[in-house]
């Protein structure tokens, strides 16, 4: 959901290679400017209490300046290229498109992964 937010607010998305996305289970954002090379984090601090209730805890959120909330630091890896932009493909089975480099061959018909038959010799 987070991601949501972010692409609307900022205006990136994974799609366009701007905003990166690192499973860390970190409350951590980092955000790249690719123009001037600028970059930041921002890392979501624990509250000083943490024997908040649900309540307090969204108070606290709501309520509390910036510099409480956050840190801001360099982010520690350096912006991969920029993202590939590959033509959109219609699946010949369901009819939704897909990235072309998603999209399978089966039986001479171009379809999605979803659409397309798993095949293995069961190694």
């Amino acid at each position: 959901m987070w991601r949501h937010a972010i692409q609307v607010l900022l205006g990136c998305s994974m799609g366009k290679g701007n905003l990166i996305y690192k499973d860390t289970g970190k409350q951590a954002f980092s955000f790249f400017d690719r123009k001037n090379g600028k970059k930041g984090r921002i890392v979501f601090k624990r509250p000083l209490n943490p024997n908040f209730e649900r309540q307090q805890l969204q108070e606290h959120i709501l309520s509390a300046p910036l510099d409480e909330l956050f840190d801001l630091k360099e982010p520690s890896f350096e912006l991969p290229e920029e993202a590939r932009i590959f033509t959109s493909v219609i699946c010949e089975k369901c009819g939704e498109s897909a990235p072309e480099h998603k999209m399978r061959l089966e039986e001479g018909k171009t379809v999605c992964i979803e659409c397309a038959k798993a095949y293995s010799r069961g190694w």
